[in-house]
């Protein structure tokens, strides 16, 4: 059984990210969605609201494959501790190659046998991030076309601070 891991922060989770993680599941037997720990990033959304949001896209567009998992260690330990073959990564731009990139290098630096795929964004997801969503969501702009369905009143509701 191939297992691969797709980390990230998913702060929110984005129709972009669901499109990677689909497109993942159609390929390999499982997928691990691991809701991971990034030093540089401040998260508007705690992880374990991050994994449960996401864990309901996923039960909710019938993906039996695909778990979520939440780990605050170094991803090479991950990988190995889940006997993944690979981590799968989503490019928009250039800007995400560069970065992704050197992540992949120093992945494999650390794990030789830790590889990454690249899935390159669909044309309508290419502009979409995180942080675009809680920026447009916090300023009161419509969200809806951006984030899953199922997730958006609390998506919504905490960008715009009312209870859900």
């Amino acid at each position: 059984m191939k297992t691969v891991v797709c980390p990230g922060s998913f702060d929110p989770i984005t129709n972009g990210h669901m499109d990677i993680i689909r497109r993942a599941s159609g390929i390999f037997d499982r997928v691990i969605v691991l809701v991971a720990s990034n030093q540089e990033k401040r998260c508007f959304f705690t992880a374990r609201e991050r994994a449960d949001m996401i864990r309901r896209v996923v039960l909710e567009e019938g993906l039996p494959n695909v778990e979520v998992d939440q780990d605050d260690g170094l991803l090479v330990n991950y990988i190995q501790r889940v006997g993944a073959v690979a981590i799968v990564k989503g490019l928009r731009a250039v800007s995400d190659f560069e970065y992704e990139f050197q992540m992949s290098l120093t992945n494999h630096k650390l794990l030789p046998e830790c590889e990454t795929i690249f899935f390159t964004t669909s044309s309508r997801n290419m502009y979409l991030s995180s942080s675009i969503v809680r920026q447009v969501g916090t300023l009161g702009g419509d969200i809806t076309q951006f984030v899953p369905p199922c997730v958006y009143p609390q998506i919504h509701g905490k960008l715009t601070q009312k209870e859900v």
